[in-house]
């Protein structure tokens, strides 16, 4: 480690508060049908979809019925979407000349980009067309992200309400993220990605002279446009196949940057929206510490296994002073690949700068630990917020048994409903990851799709199941995840993974709303402070972290060992 990538690592988070504060309270201002200074110019198309879809905006849903429009989208857009990627070959804009994809194929692709996993079983260049990209994939890429967001909405609602006044329009919620949001940074995004030398272009592929003088035909594509909200909305899922590690997709640093922004600022946002619907600001402040805390450290972990170097090559007098730089881009440098490892699967991005399966053991470790904690430092857009919540209602649940007293979090008695409901959510990633892995390794066709043998074996297959039921989308780079047990296999895990977890938690919204806001006393647990952000960080690891400390065990902490050994695989 040095210095000066501190410095980098420091300076990007920085940017990304600078942002975020301002974003948040912008977005709670939306949500809150307020008055921006995009209104004049947004305000008569919001008005007008309003008008077309029927939607009123004034007419607030109960928890039920906000789940059950969440849930009707979501099944709607992936007959959608399922119907393009089998049908893309007819479909316009499809100058490769590109067939549709297989059924299983098609169901693991389309569930994985309503549920904004965006794991990638195939190759983007060689299988989908410009058109299924476009005007598939992108589209969905905001649709999942404007339903975390207003999911997260929903929830910070409950704390404000009294006694059931509702949760809020999701219909009112997803145009109004979408247009005045996601839209607008999109945009922006765009146009400086594409300035500094990424694609945008209906064009299927341009043939180019090499520097030796030979011809070659590169792929390309819409690619900014899908690059810009893929980051900024969490979703991940790359036009070419090696993600932002591609020069199409991310030419240099100043695009590393700008990349590693986005995908971090709406997801730091969330916790001062938060603050700003719940009106409880300073509380929004102590979520918001504590995913910088946790992302700082974990961050740090990742850096310092990388540049530590392979003890392996150490013994056999190999010098590799950048440390392991194998599967990582030189272009970036070791600060910013730990980095973007770190806020890729801390946030449910998914995108990739380096490879992850040529990780150290202990770093490979702590990009599993952050989707296992259930992503929340800080988690997706939307989705990282209220997983966070969940943790927060268990910090002031363990803090009531300590002093005897029925919990409260921001005047709302937790009670049993809430904690029930909070742990059926928190179960369902070690059901599905652990369950998952297990099943997968006690079949041919599991042990088939392993590329290593051994612990990073083991890895390679936690890995993929972690990272589609968090709906990460991410993957150790040597697994073959085309087939039929994990094309459906995986697709099902992403599926409970997103709609699983969140029903509870509107339940929990729901609940919460329901109940009178009673006023601080004496006996009161604060929750604005350093002892409160202490001890939710210590809940986040010790429940999120200790179920899967056996797995974790049994891959890359036994890999690690075995290396020091002298062994690798």
């Amino acid at each position: 480690m040095s210095i000066l990538g501190w410095v980098q690592i420091v300076l990007v988070l920085a940017l990304v508060l600078l942002a975020a504060v301002p974003l948040g309270r912008f977005i709670a201002r939306v949500l809150g049908g307020e008055r921006t200074f995009l209104s004049p110019m947004l305000g008569p198309v919001e008005r007008v979809t309003f008008r077309l879809a029927g939607i009123d905006p004034t007419r607030s849903m109960g928890w039920r019925g906000y789940t059950v429009a969440l849930l009707m989208l979501s099944a709607v857009h992936f007959l959608l979407l399922y119907a393009v990627l089998r049908a893309q070959y007819y479909l316009p804009f499809n100058p490769q000349g590109f067939t549709g994809m297989s059924p299983r194929l098609a169901f693991n692709t389309a569930v994985s980009f309503v549920t904004n996993t965006n794991w990638q079983a195939y190759a983007g260049e060689t299988t989908l067309s410009n058109g299924a990209q476009m005007f598939g994939l992108t589209v969905h890429n905001f649709l999942s992200a404007a339903a975390g967001i207003a999911a997260a909405a929903a929830v910070s609602r409950a704390f404000r309400r009294v006694r059931g006044d509702g949760l809020g329009n999701f219909w009112a919620d997803l145009v109004r993220i979408t247009l005045y949001v996601l839209l607008p940074l999109a945009i922006v995004v765009t146009i400086l990605l594409i300035a500094l030398g990424v694609p945008q272009t209906m064009l299927g592929s341009i043939d180019v002279t090499t520097l030796e003088g030979a011809k070659q035909t590169l792929a390309i594509g819409p690619v900014a446009f899908q690059e810009a909200i893929k980051l900024l909305g969490t979703n991940g899922g790359g036009f070419f196949n090696v993600n932002s590690a591609h020069p199409f997709e991310n030419p240099g640093v100043l695009s590393d940057i700008i990349e590693n922004w986005s995908l971090l600022v709406i997801p730091f946002a969330m916790p001062v929206m938060f603050g700003c619907i719940a009106g409880r600001r300073r509380d929004g402040a102590a979520l918001l510490t504590t995913m910088m805390a946790l992302l700082l450290v974990f961050t740090g972990c990742i850096y310092a296994a990388e540049t530590a170097g392979n003890p392996l090559l150490h013994a056999l007098g190999v010098s590799d002073v950048m440390g392991n730089m194998e599967g990582k881009e030189v272009r970036f440098g070791q600060a910013l690949n730990a980095l973007f490892a770190a806020s890729t699967t801390a946030t449910s991005t998914g995108a990739v700068i380096a490879m992850h399966d040529s990780l150290m053991p202990l770093g490979g470790l702590v990009t599993l630990l952050l989707m296992q904690l259930g992503e929340v430092v800080p988690g997706g857009v939307g989705s990282g917020l209220y997983s966070m919540l969940v943790f927060a209602l268990l910090a002031v649940f363990v803090a009531g048994l300590m002093v005897g007293r029925t919990p409260e979090y921001l005047g709302k008695k937790v009670q049993a409903r809430e904690i029930k409901l909070a742990m059926l959510a928190v179960l369902i990633l070690p059901l599905l990851i652990l369950g998952g892995t297990a099943i997968s390794l006690c079949t041919a066709s599991g042990l088939g799709s392993l590329a290593n043998a051994g612990p990073h074996g083991l890895s390679e297959m936690l890995y993929a199941w972690t990272s589609a039921t968090a709906n990460n989308g991410s993957a150790f780079g040597g697994l073959s995840a085309d087939t039929p047990l994990l094309d459906y296999g995986l697709g099902i895990a992403m599926l409970f993974g997103r709609f699983a977890f969140l029903v509870p938690v509107l339940a929990i919204a729901g609940s919460l709303a329901a109940k009178p806001t009673v006023p601080p006393s004496a006996g009161t647990f604060p929750t604005d402070g350093p002892l409160f952000v202490g001890l939710l960080a210590g809940v986040i690891l010790i429940l999120g972290g200790l179920q899967f400390l056996p797995a974790l065990s049994l891959g890359p902490l036994a890999e690690h060992f075995a290396m020091l050994a002298g062994k690798t695989f």
